[in-house]
């Protein structure tokens, strides 16, 4: 077993305007890092008072035993906050509102929560009055930044302790190591040594065998989609009603808490393998990792939304959000949730929601979303114009003239490259 040196940063002397470091909130997950943290805090901080955190964004049975194991670990307190259906309306729905995918894939399942629950360990830190904030993201993630950009831009004053930044261990395996010799039980073992974040919105997985780009991963991984080779033979249709972009309805069934649509879509979509995703990123701090993500409701609801708005908006509009929703995804990914480009685009994204209002009917099949329909109020589709049959509507001759203008920069320029002698 690998010695780990764990005084060798020891603050025993740091003083934070003018008294002792006593109270440090700590985000808890209860999982293998953040398990490991308050002991090393408290070995490390003068013996300060751990205030364990735990938002919770929808982890499910994972949090059963949190509470109880955040003061076996020696936390002086435990909070658990339900964040639940905040998260919902006010996290995840403006990014399907957006159209957002992080390189076009990711649906931002753990960059959507960052924010969110950083706000949660900064509303406890001024209730308990700690001055540092503790989280266990690893030097080499995006959730360092996420944690520490919320922070400063919530609570500018508070200062931060970063673990991963400072400690000796080096790896997974060794904080397992250090996890057994001061006696608390962590969820993850050195044959499944998977880095997991697990919301209503998304499970991700990270670390172990994934880490070689050339290795398909192994049959179990996924713990909340069925696999598309096990989900049913037989094909199932969903409608989904949207009313100003925000998902109301899933099969007639009116939702009034946007938590528990959500939670049906998850049902749903899981049961026929929707939204499994893996792929290999671009990190914020400047590397490439592969990730493999569990988004099934989320999937379903994007889907659905966008086959929507291809009704809805206009030409020049749906272009224009489709690089909104680019640059929406970056921000998010970033960290960058509470900034004011972030909210003007909210204002946008808004404006362009106000007739996405329909109902969309998808068909379910082994991991695939195919449209079997769509209809809306404010549908700009007109059949009478579209139609390759006989119409009374749309003169076909009209178009020879829009023709010649689109063309007539094209054919100055060849004319003159012409005359010129260059090539065209």
């Amino acid at each position: 077993m690998k010695n780990i040196d764990n005084g060798a940063i020891a603050k025993d002397k740091e003083i934070i305007n003018g008294g002792e470091i006593t109270k440090v909130v700590l985000a808890y997950s209860g999982g293998l890092d953040t398990s490991v943290i308050i002991p090393w805090l408290k070995e490390n901080y003068q013996n300060c008072q751990v205030i364990a955190v735990c938002g919770d964004v929808g982890q499910g049975d994972e949090l059963d035993i949190v509470y109880e194991k955040a003061l076996k670990s020696g936390a002086g307190k435990c909070y658990i906050v339900d964040l639940k259906k905040e998260f919902v309306k006010d996290f995840v729905w403006p990014v399907i509102k957006a159209g957002s995918k992080y390189e076009g894939k990711y649906l931002l399942g753990t960059s959507v929560a960052r924010p969110l629950i950083a706000k949660a360990l900064v509303d406890v830190a001024k209730k308990e009055g700690a001055q540092y904030i503790c989280h266990g993201a690893t030097g080499k993630g995006n959730d360092q930044v996420r944690f520490e950009v919320s922070i400063a831009a919530l609570s500018p004053d508070t200062k931060i302790i970063a673990p991963w930044r400072e400690w000796d261990i080096k790896s997974r395996e060794d904080a397992i190591d250090y996890a057994k010799d001061h006696g608390i039980e962590v969820p993850v073992t050195k044959k499944r040594p998977y880095s997991m974040d697990r919301n209503v919105l998304h499970l991700s997985h990270e670390g172990g065998d994934l880490e070689n780009p050339e290795k398909e991963p192994i049959d179990d991984l996924c713990l909340i989609c069925t696999r598309p080779e096990e989900a049913p033979d037989q094909a199932e249709y969903v409608v989904i009603d949207f009313e100003k972009g925000q998902p109301v309805a899933i099969n007639g069934q009116k939702f009034d808490e946007p938590l528990a649509l959500l939670e049906k879509a998850n049902e749903i979509g899981a049961k026929h393998g929707i939204g499994i995703l893996d792929m290999v990123e671009n990190r914020l701090v400047g590397m490439k990792s592969r990730g493999i993500y569990e988004t099934p409701g989320g999937t379903l609801l994007m889907e659905a939304h966008q086959l929507l708005e291809s009704l809805t908006l206009d030409r020049d509009t749906a272009s224009f959000k489709s690089h909104i929703a680019i640059k929406y995804a970056q921000l998010l990914y970033d960290g960058l949730w509470y900034t004011p480009l972030k909210q003007a685009l909210d204002a946008f994204i808004d404006s362009t929601q106000e007739t996405c209002t329909g109902q969309i009917k998808m068909k379910l099949y082994k991991g695939n979303c195919i449209p079997a329909g769509i209809k809306s109020p404010y549908s700009l589709y007109s059949e009478e114009i579209a139609t390759f049959g006989e119409d009374d509507v749309y003169d076909q001759k009209d178009a020879e003239g829009f023709i010649h203008l689109f063309s007539l920069p094209l054919k100055t320029n060849a004319r003159m490259r012409a005359k010129s002698g260059l090539e065209i």
